[in-house]
């Protein structure tokens, strides 16, 4: 029989997506009956901890549901019988982001909070919580599930399922979401029409087929994805147009952070003049940020303000609440998570984690085998969950030299010297977040 009165603890609950996890929950009340939801920061967290767990209180109270919502600094007791637990902080706040973004700059490399040395750091800093975290959990709850959508997602779920025991865990993003988006607007039809099968990595991810309505229409929106004026990209991934002939010979869709790979110089050009003209985007979002908790902070708000989709995260939480339900559910529908291989992509191992097409359940994520990426696509691809693989080692280990290797094999890196460089520089302005590799000074 199935558990009433659920309870969910949400890590990282003084985040500005909060109003949109606790929107999610009150518009799937009647499918999965949220009873406690505990929002769990840390001490430099707590004020806006307190706007935005009022602000919940004030949602609930409006939508007429008996939720209880808790307001904690002690992450141990929102543990405790948790039934789901959900992660979406940032280890350094967005302080660290902005060191992520801006120090790359200084080498003429990308700076980007999940991509290159960026995405590195934000690994080394979050993999680390996040076994702590599992720790806990396998003490006060080893029967949740644990839904992450921490970035970087994929480096994350790596290492939750190669360094622990923990099973019970999916990784989740908003690009697949982003990109079904994009696909219903160009076709002008409602997304619940559209259907994409997706396979490959966390922000490497490709959509391999399209359909609407179930019927197949691939080639044509690789097309109006080619086109020029084609503004299929995110709010925290500058718009570049593509060379059409390019997209249609590799015959996919992309993602928007392939333009970090594929537009290197073009992406690395728009983020050198954005720093100096108007800020990185970590510093956009903080003022994006300080505007909302301003909103947030008003008594008379009680629901989620369309402020928050500004937010290049947008969509994010909903989708939480979506495989939360359908786990609970047993739905067996098909979401967009990251989870083990097991076979569903041929070219990549079975035991690395990949951002697929997936059979949701009350067991888990179960990936479709949507058949193989292009060869086009496979080289970047396998590029990148070798540098996601080594990073997790070096994340776990602090051994200095898997963070250099790390470094250095990531595409977006220009030789061993920058990288070392580099990695010394940004081990320094991040020490304090990075205690595994400073053990023995």
């Amino acid at each position: 029989m199935m558990k009433q009165g659920l309870k969910v603890a949400t890590i990282g609950g003084g985040s500005s997506y909060t109003p949109e996890l606790v929107d999610g929950f009150i518009k799937r009340y009647h499918e999965f009956p949220l009873k406690e939801l505990w929002l769990v920061d840390i001490e430099a967290g707590r004020e806006k901890q307190e706007i935005v767990g009022n602000l919940a209180k004030r949602m609930a109270a409006k939508a007429g549901l008996p939720i209880d919502i808790h307001m904690t600094l002690d992450r141990r007791a929102a543990l405790e019988g948790a039934d789901f637990i959900t992660t979406q902080f940032r280890v350094g706040l967005l302080e660290a982001r902005i060191k992520d973004e801006r120090l790359p700059l200084k080498y003429n490399v990308i700076g980007q909070e999940t991509n290159g040395p960026g995405g590195l750091f934000k690994g080394l800093r979050t993999i680390p919580v996040i076994l702590d975290i599992i720790k806990d959990a396998e003490e006060l709850c080893p029967d949740a599930w644990m839904i992450n959508f921490t970035n970087p997602s994929g480096m994350v779920t790596e290492a939750v399922f190669r360094y622990t025991n923990w099973k019970k865990f999916i990784g989740l993003c908003n690009v697949p979401i982003g990109i079904e988006r994009s696909v219903a607007e160009m076709f002008g039809v409602e997304p619940s029409r559209v259907r994409i099968d997706f396979a490959g990595l966390n922000h490497m991810v490709f959509g391999l087929k399209v359909y609407i309505d179930g019927r197949d229409r691939t080639d044509e929106a690789v097309k109006k994805t080619a086109r020029p004026d084609s503004e299929f990209s995110m709010k925290n991934v500058f718009f570049v147009p593509w060379v059409p002939e390019f997209i249609e010979a590799l015959g996919v869709l992309p993602c928007p952070y392939h333009r970090y790979y594929y537009k290197t110089a073009e992406m690395l050009a728009h983020a050198l003049e954005e720093a100096a003209e108007k800020g990185t985007r970590a510093e956009v979002v903080k003022k994006i940020e300080t505007d909302l908790f301003e909103k947030y902070k008003d008594p008379g708000l009680d629901v989620k303000p369309p402020e928050l989709d500004k937010r290049g995260g947008a969509h994010y939480s909903d989708a939480a609440c979506n495989l939360i339900s359908s786990i609970y559910n047993d739905k067996k529908d098909i979401q967009y998570v990251n989870t083990l291989n097991r076979g569903a992509i041929p070219f990549l191992p079975n035991d690395v984690a990949v951002e697929v097409s997936a059979v949701i359940t009350r067991s888990g994520a179960f990936p479709v085998s949507v058949g193989d990426l292009p060869v086009a696509c496979q080289g970047l691809v396998y590029s990148i969950k070798s540098f996601e693989r080594v990073a997790a080692e070096a994340a776990v280990t602090g051994d200095y030299k898997k963070a250099l290797l790390a470094m250095v094999i990531n595409p977006l890196v220009p030789g061993d010297k920058a990288a070392k460089e580099l990695l010394d520089e940004m081990l320094q302005a991040h020490k304090e977040h990075l205690p595994q590799f400073f053990k023995h000074t």
